[in-house]
């Protein structure tokens, strides 16, 4: 690391001791982007790396509620309004055990430059609590749901802070925080994307993610002269992104011969397709965050304890969570013939596998390659300004042309003589949006 990297990243570390998974975000960003940072005297003179890496805001409540047998049970509540330059805050809500202000400051910050690759008006944030909904009755996810929501309306509004779902915040979740905060504002606008679709919501929220992630890896193949079809990959996760991707998969032309759980992963050498991708949809309905069913199910083969990165496919794609491919998971991949992992968990290889996969093969991030929940996110914020809901073909029309164009940005910033530097490209393609965006409106 050059030495005024290393001074920038140590003076961030003494400033927010202990939050490792918001120091590695950082660090990767700033790697990316510091040539230019450094060479453009308006923005050190404006100190907007320094501010950036500062959120605007940060809420921290006591969330009580009373589960099933009358006990009082007490979480911790979130949210971390990182940056509103390009516009309002826009971030999922995460509930699950491993939620901390390290986890969601980094996921804010990713969310800023996500939501700027976007090229919606879209400012970055990032919300939860560590809350377990498995396990849980409807009853007892309701009543934590409307106490989290009685402290957060408070600081969230449709042209303020926009709240969404991410990992165990489903349809569900969303209806239950979408009613209490209009039975306390009394007023019905878009404040929460995600929700029903007879209610607000927008058609292709759920495949977003994944769909769009499909979309880019395609643009990635075709600057490489091939497509989807004939192709094997390997996916982790099992949840709505998972679906997504090896939904669209499918259609495509490919072969999908993975998913996994924290149990283990799922081989299928036949291929993961036709009931067996609605089958997904039963496993994630069960609460029970195991995929070893699926084996017993369709006589696939169960490997438990492992991860799905040992298999040999040509495309790699993380769906489940951060840091969730290691160094050594890189390694066996290059050797076993991978040539493009498209990251579709935040964050989802660590930063020495990353920057191993950069270095040998072809690796997007995944503030590129993810954003296409946020993407149709935004899209239902603008149909419920308009109070009028596009058609499925109009929506994934539009997700199409997000994903082609962040692609495109990607490679505007990333071309390095014949080969595309995903990473630096969609890092630095996010950071000059708002860098300009903050130098405009002075220092706030």
């Amino acid at each position: 690391m050059r030495p005024e990297i290393n001074e920038f990243m140590s003076n961030l570390i003494a400033r927010t001791a202990g939050e490792k998974e918001f120091h590695q975000a950082v660090q990767e960003v700033v790697e990316s982007v510091w040539d230019i940072y450094d060479n453009n005297p308006r923005f050190k003179k404006a100190k907007i790396l320094e501010r950036m890496t500062e959120p605007e805001r940060v809420i921290m409540f006591r969330v009580p509620w009373v589960d099933d047998r009358g006990d009082v049970q007490i979480n911790r509540g979130y949210r971390v309004e990182f940056n509103s330059a390009i516009g309002p805050y826009k971030g999922g809500l995460r509930f699950h055990p491993t939620v901390s202000l390290s986890v969601l400051k980094f996921l804010g910050f990713e969310q800023t430059f996500k939501n700027s690759l976007t090229t919606l008006p879209m400012g970055g944030g990032k919300g939860g609590s560590d809350f377990n909904p498995k396990g849980k009755s409807d009853n007892e996810i309701m009543h934590f749901c409307q106490s989290f929501m009685t402290e957060l309306y408070r600081h969230i509004g449709p042209n303020t802070d926009v709240p969404a779902g991410d990992i165990g915040v489903g349809g569900r979740e969303i209806g239950y925080l979408f009613g209490q905060y209009k039975r306390l504002k009394n007023e019905f606008t878009g404040v929460l994307t995600g929700k029903g679709i007879h209610w607000g919501g927008s058609l292709i929220r759920p495949e977003a993610t994944g769909f769009g992630s499909v979309y880019f890896i395609r643009h990635m193949l075709k600057e490489m002269g091939k497509d989807i079809e004939g192709h094997t990959f390997s996916v982790s996760g099992f949840g709505n992104v998972a679906w997504g991707v090896v939904s669209k998969l499918n259609e495509l032309g490919g072969k999908v011969l993975t998913i996994s759980g924290p149990d283990g992963y799922i081989y299928d050498k036949d291929g993961i397709s036709g009931d067996k991708v609605s089958y997904m949809l039963e496993l994630r309905a069960s609460n029970n965050d195991v995929v070893q069913p699926y084996a017993d199910e369709f006589g696939a083969k169960f490997i438990p304890g492992r991860r799905p990165w040992e298999l040999p496919t040509d495309i790699a794609i993380p769906c489940a969570c951060e840091n969730e491919l290691n160094f050594g998971d890189a390694k066996e991949l290059v050797k076993n013939g991978c040539f493009i992992v498209a990251e579709t968990s935040n964050m989802g290889c660590n930063a020495e596998a990353a920057e191993y996969l950069n270095e040998n093969i072809t690796f997007a991030p995944g503030k590129a390659v993810n954003a296409g929940g946020v993407a149709v996110s935004g899209l239902e914020m603008s149909q419920n300004s308009m109070r009028y809901n596009w058609t499925r073909e109009e929506v994934d029309n539009r997700l199409h042309m997000i994903m082609g164009n962040i692609h495109e940005t990607c490679k505007h910033y990333g071309q390095q003589g014949a080969r595309i530097n995903y990473l630096r490209g969609a890092n630095v393609g996010g950071f000059i949006k708002v860098a300009e965006a903050m130098l405009a409106q002075g220092v706030v």
